[in-house]
């Protein structure tokens, strides 16, 4: 059974920081081209950042570029996401997603993937 797990979200102050980590389960994690989204309130779900399967390459949506940053550990199963100079409007359900290198596509988009965590809470105070 395939799981994508994340963990790390929580509540901080604008300003903060927070690292959120998604293990993959059930998978060859090493096959797997890896991202993270989020959906605010009200909103559509948004790209935010992805990794290639050999952590070579990786891509950031304006909004968090230069404040996030992706990596992965293969040895670990797992994808990161450190958050840094947090705002309120990154306030959000964050999702790690995967997306088999054989399936290609816009890695920007969540129609390139094909698994999902079930999210977690990142709340950021004004």
């Amino acid at each position: 059974q395939v799981q994508l797990v994340e963990s790390g979200g929580g509540l901080v102050q604008a300003g903060g920081s927070l690292r959120l980590s998604c293990v993959v389960s059930g998978r060859t994690f090493s096959w797997y081209v890896m991202g993270w989204f989020r959906r605010a309130p009200g909103k559509e779900r948004e790209f935010i950042a992805t990794i290639s399967a050999n952590s070579l390459r990786t891509y950031y949506s304006d909004s968090v570029k230069g404040r996030f940053s992706i990596s992965r550990d293969n040895a670990k199963n797992s994808v990161y996401l450190q958050m840094n100079s947090l705002k309120p409007e990154d306030t959000a359900v964050y999702y790690c997603a995967a997306a088999h290198i054989g399936r290609g596509g816009n890695y920007y988009s969540d129609s390139a993937y094909d698994l999902w965590g079930q999210g977690t809470q990142v709340t950021v105070s004004s």
